[in-house]
């Protein structure tokens, strides 16, 4: 008798937890499938687990598989970020719960999308960023420490965060708030580029045009040499980028030399990019020093054959 008892118990425990997730769903109109998923599987004493399968696609515009495992059931979901995945696999294992594989529960339209401009919202917007560049095919943002001030009990920190030849700034009481805060601006500055901008600060200059290039300063340095003393290349290199239409961004690196110089990269925003580096007593010295080596190149670009 009790081999039969066995399993009418399990059906009955059963019915009770698919009619307890079916009234969470009804009373939870505003929640994902990820928080409903967490809340039922605490509520059993199984909280979901979700890991990375792999991702597939381009190295542009990747798409990741999650799965998710939920006491017996796993299920699958995909999307163009991590977040959707989990998503997608969240309402998989929800459906299977509820003992309707296909069916689509009715979730609210305010759920996660794949857009990179509609997940601005969410919590981490270090990682959208991130997820932000990948999609698009961009180098991923650089976060560098800039200034730290303030009495030691009030420290204020300013971080500055780099995606291509953007630059914004973050500030905060802390290291972590700042870079926080210089994502969400680095997030909003770029949904305001126009839809046909594929990558930002990009001025579309080639090397190929110095060659035939008479214009004065490329004439200039193509004559002269670049080994007089005292000369200023940071305005040198500045006026000539004028010139020629591309643009130069200075990137001071935190780390010292071995022998305790300040360094820095001028990177040349050409097609392909071109990063030269400097070093020097100083952090003018070190921009100074990157200038004149990214004036050498330019010079052995323009008189190349």
């Amino acid at each position: 008798m009790s081999q039969e008892r066995f399993p009418a118990a399990s059906k009955r425990s059963s019915a009770k937890n698919n009619l307890s997730l079916e009234q969470m769903i009804a009373a939870s109109p505003g929640k994902t499938p990820i928080q409903l998923l967490h809340e039922y599987g605490t509520k059993i004493g199984k909280p979901p687990i979700y890991y990375m399968e792999k991702i597939e696609g381009h190295a542009h515009l990747p798409s990741f598989i999650f799965n998710v495992e939920i006491g017996d059931v796993t299920s699958t979901g995909q999307g163009l970020s991590k977040r959707a995945a989990k998503h997608k696999a969240a309402e998989a294992a929800l459906n299977i719960l509820k003992g309707q594989p296909g069916m689509s529960i009715p979730f609210p339209k305010t759920e996660l999308s794949d857009s990179p401009k509609q997940s601005q919202n969410q919590s981490n917007p270090i990682g959208t960023l991130q997820e932000l560049a990948v999609q698009k095919g961009w180098r991923l943002p650089e976060y560098s420490a800039a200034l730290e001030s303030g009495p030691a009990h009030k420290r204020d920190f300013t971080v500055t965060c780099r995606i291509e030849t953007f630059l914004v700034t973050g500030c905060g009481s802390s290291k972590k708030i700042a870079k926080r805060s210089a994502a969400e601006q680095m997030i909003a500055k770029l949904q305001n580029l126009p839809d046909s901008s594929d990558t930002p600060g990009t001025s579309g200059f080639r090397w190929e045009s110095l060659k035939d290039s008479s214009a004065e300063k490329i004439t200039m340095l193509k004559r002269n040499p670049l080994s007089i003393p005292n000369t200023d290349y940071v305005q040198m290199l500045s006026d000539l980028s004028q010139e020629q239409g591309f643009e130069v961004t200075f990137l001071d690196i935190d780390e010292l030399t071995v022998n305790g110089q300040y360094q820095c990269l001028a990177e040349i925003s050409a097609s392909p990019v071109t990063v030269c580096h400097g070093t020097g007593i100083s952090c003018g010295n070190a921009h100074n020093d990157a200038a004149h080596s990214a004036l050498q190149y330019v010079k052995i670009m323009a008189t190349s054959k």
